[in-house]
């Protein structure tokens, strides 16, 4: 009997993930650890553009399986193994960071709650419901007699229209509770996340979906020219021109959005041998992609308070290089802190399954 040809795993993407994940903690370390402020800091102004929208992108990617069956059993099998990998965790480092990093533990706990942000851990939650949203389309897409593209690309238009909602508070204050129009349960639940980030995880599965048109696409002469030409008037102006105003504002943000992240994505896979397991920048970002929960969920304990640096930042402006080397090397000091408590934390079964979800 001739077993099943072994997926090939996409090393570049791990370690694009890998990478994403230092670009998360450096931006925590510029804001929270360095407070270096957003309009200050050239790095996170720039950075901050693509970063959540990647990592949204490649949760997306590698939640679409071609081979996967669709029934009620493996549904409800994804979505109880989601229910254990995302809220547990959360739950133990939600209140462990509650009580480590905070003067008064029972003050802060409803405070966090009633953010969307929630104390810095909102991203398992809101990449929960992304899951269980594209669980059930997934389901009642695999009953449909006839595969076509229409559905998933009705579900980005629908993502889309929620995405603008976010940033047209005037038109849609209902949605946008955290600009001047309080809304408890947009907050409450962190739904308005769910609504500024769906559509990259979309995009990332649409990509997936149809890789073979994809790559052709990336390997045409025309494509990577035109996307940085419009790049950087798109970003420029979100960054700074700031030449349309009103309604017409979201348009460069979007472009820049998913351009720029369409262009790491291009770049790893175009550099693919380099960020092999055979190289050491390969394997390293590998690792750290593999550990992105466990990453994610301790960093918050190692962050540093070094606000003197924000000072420092904010009087000598425009100091991109140093802004992004001195934010990045702390970010891996932490990353590899993180790397170290969850090795420790993996010795125990009971841990490696509970707070990260390994068997």
């Amino acid at each position: 009997m001739t077993q099943a040809p072994k997926k090939v795993r996409l090393e570049w993407l791990d370690a694009l993930r890998g990478f994403t994940m230092i670009l998360v903690v450096a931006n925590h370390v510029g804001a929270e650890a360095f407070e270096i402020p957003r309009g200050v800091s050239t790095s996170l102004q720039f950075l901050v553009l693509f970063r959540m929208p990647l990592f949204f992108f490649v949760s997306g990617f590698l939640a679409y399986k071609a081979s996967q069956v669709w029934n009620l059993a493996t549904f409800g099998q994804l979505v109880g193994k989601k229910l254990r990998v995302q809220i547990i965790p959360t739950v133990v480092f939600f209140l462990l960071s509650a009580m480590i990093l905070s003067k008064d533990m029972w003050a802060t706990i409803p405070n966090w709650l009633h953010i969307p942000t929630k104390g810095g851990f909102w991203f398992t939650l809101v990449l929960l419901y992304m899951f269980l949203i594209y669980y059930v389309f997934a389901y009642i897409e695999s009953k449909l007699k006839v595969k076509s593209w229409i559905p998933i690309t009705l579900l980005f238009i629908v993502s889309l229209v929620c995405y603008e909602t976010c940033y047209l508070p005037k038109y849609f204050s209902w949605a946008f509770g955290w600009r001047g129009h309080p809304n408890d349960f947009m907050n409450d639940t962190s739904l308005i996340q769910v609504f500024q980030y769906f559509p990259f995880f979309i995009y990332g599965n649409i990509v997936h979906r149809y890789w073979e048109q994809a790559q052709k696409v990336m390997d045409s002469h025309w494509f990577y020219p035109i996307i940085v030409v419009v790049v950087i008037f798109a970003a420029m102006d979100t960054l700074k021109w700031h030449t349309l105003r009103m309604a017409w504002a979201i348009i460069p943000l979007t472009l820049a959005r998913f351009i720029l992240l369409t262009m790491v994505v291009m770049y790893f896979r175009n550099y693919q041998q380099y960020f092999t397991k055979f190289s050491v920048i390969g394997a390293s970002l590998q690792y750290i992609g593999r550990r992105t929960l466990d990453i994610y969920l301790i960093h918050y304990l190692f962050l540093p308070d070094l606000p003197t640096i924000g000072a420092f930042f904010d009087k000598y402006r425009h100091n991109f290089v140093l802004d992004t080397l001195s934010t990045v090397v702390i970010a891996l000091l932490v990353i590899g802190f993180c790397i170290i408590t969850s090795n420790i934390l993996r010795v125990s079964p009971f841990f490696r399954k509970w707070l990260f979800g390994r068997s």
